[in-house]
């Protein structure tokens, strides 16, 4: 089936160009949500995932069930501490942004993306965000326009919204 789709096997992936993207989970409590992410790295080419604190780890029976097999391809890496993870990714030169809504976070549709850049995304607890600390350690702080009622969005569907842009610009630098 995987042929028919024209989807890359799990090693075909691994040894596949990934785009300079790596999604950072600063305390992601909900197991369907780090699933979802992990599938959702796989379709945009994320070079991989850091699960921080108290976000749980693969292999887990929930994160499976959104990931559906996603865990196997994507790499991951787990820190203690979100600051840690961050900190590594500033030692390798990725420009950090917080997927925040802050005094001073720019609209998602106005972010400069650049292809001379590599990009850590920070994506933070379902209620209370990226930790502050956490914030503070960002080059600049992103948000999605909302015009609701609601304030925020599912930090999966968040996910989603952020990626595709990146994989929209990496694509496009490529035709």
């Amino acid at each position: 089936m995987n042929a028919e789709l024209n989807r890359l096997t799990v090693e075909e992936f691994k040894t596949t160009r990934k785009y300079p993207v790596v999604v950072v989970l600063d305390n992601v409590r909900s197991l369907n949500n780090i699933g979802s992410i992990f599938r959702t790295s796989d379709a945009f080419l994320v070079e991989g995932i850091y699960l921080c604190g108290i976000t749980a780890t693969p292999p887990h029976r929930e994160i499976n069930k959104t990931a559906l097999g996603a865990t196997e391809s994507v790499y991951w890496q787990y820190f203690g501490h979100t600051t840690e993870a961050v900190q590594s990714l500033k030692n390798r030169k990725y420009n950090i942004i917080a997927v925040e809504q802050t005094d001073s976070s720019t609209p998602l549709c106005q972010l400069n993306i650049r292809n001379d850049m590599k990009y850590a995304l920070v994506f933070g607890h379902e209620v209370r965000g990226v930790e502050q600390k956490v914030a503070d350690l960002c080059d600049e702080s992103i948000e999605i326009p909302q015009l609701g009622t609601k304030h925020s969005i599912n930090i999966a569907v968040s996910a989603g919204i952020v990626l595709w842009e990146f994989f929209r610009f990496f694509q496009l630098q490529q035709s």
